[in-house]
């Protein structure tokens, strides 16, 4: 078993190496593939120094599986030529996502879709996951008719350019901006760039990919805003059902679903926040209650580490019921 990481230096790459740490898959050769300047030098994984090599070099090694986390360009450039030689990509980029013939993955939810020919699999964004799983269960019994999701997203979903402009601000230094404004003491409703309909690309990701994911028929708005905390996005979520619902049946059916972590009880101030989400591959839950302004209709509150089961956890994922189905 050959795993190649595609962009094996940035933060979700990072973050990759971190969780197969954990998943202790049964890989025999690693394949550590960053841009041209890095080429040559070493990176440590298991206290083992590796090369860093180009992606030419790494196509022509035939990974069995590729990672990809380098941005849409290159996804786009070389997903395809890893794929033309029998390797399985799983791509973080938006690059596939919504492309006809490429599936988009969350594994606890439609891992089951996934084939020896899809050799492109698309992950879905960080704030589309979090909010599917917590979705998921949700449909399928009562059957989830309108989404209104506000999301909280922390800087490092914006890269190293955005963490190093909050870091210079709290510390009164000047530097590169990644926003069109200050970060530190600061929201920003503008999360990617804007569309002709006046919502964002993030917002548009979170609609698109969970009609996707889930149903085609549920509605989806979405704000997406960027605010200053380190790692971790929260989303707010209000979900209109086809049917009344019962919120103790709500917590069991949560609680019991695998990947996600109840915790909701106000009497002791027990509810998610990005602080203890941080390193974590769960997504948590809790501040469950009715809309008392309409009927069938929920409000909840969900964060997740947006490296972790956004990213790198995702991916990993789908790489481990790929060997363990034998399927690449």
């Amino acid at each position: 078993m050959k795993i190649a990481i595609v962009g094996a230096t940035g933060m979700v790459g990072s973050e990759i190496l971190e969780v197969l740490k954990s998943y202790n898959l049964p890989v025999d050769e690693y394949l550590f593939v960053a841009s041209e300047k890095s080429i040559g030098k070493e990176i440590f994984y298991k206290d083992i120094a590796y090369k860093l090599i180009g992606l030419a070099d790494a196509v022509a090694a035939r990974p069995d599986i590729a990672i990809f986390s380098a941005g849409g360009e290159t996804s786009l450039a070389w997903a395809p030529k890893f794929a033309e030689v029998g390797t399985t990509v799983i791509d973080n980029s938006s690059a596939f996502r919504m492309m006809e013939g490429h599936k988009l993955i969350v594994p606890e939810i439609n891992a089951e879709l996934i084939t020896s020919e899809d050799k492109i699999i698309a992950n879905p964004n960080c704030s589309t996951i979090q909010l599917v799983m917590v979705l998921a269960p949700l449909h399928k019994k009562y059957g989830v008719k309108r989404v209104i999701v506000s999301t909280y997203q922390s800087i490092s979903g914006s890269g190293i350019k955005a963490v190093r402009q909050l870091e210079n601000e709290k510390n009164g230094i000047a530097g590169e901006m990644a926003y069109p404004y200050p970060i530190n003491e600061n929201c920003l409703p503008h999360c990617d760039s804007f569309l002709e309909n006046g919502y964002t690309k993030e917002e548009m990701k979170l609609t698109n990919e969970t009609k996707k994911i889930l149903d085609p028929s549920i509605s989806v708005t979405a704000t997406a805003v960027r605010v200053p905390v380190s790692g971790g996005h929260s989303e707010a979520v209000n979900i209109e059902f086809d049917s009344e619902f019962d919120l103790a049946d709500i917590r069991k059916m949560l609680s019991a679903t695998e990947g996600i972590t109840l915790k909701d009880d106000p009497t002791t101030n027990t509810y998610p926040m990005p602080i203890y989400a941080k390193g974590k591959n769960d997504v948590f839950v809790g501040r469950i209650r009715k809309d008392e302004s309409q009927k069938n209709t929920l409000n909840l509150w969900i964060v997740a580490d947006n490296l972790r089961k956004g990213a790198a956890t995702n991916a990993v994922q789908i790489a481990k019921y790929i060997i363990d189905k034998k399927i690449y």
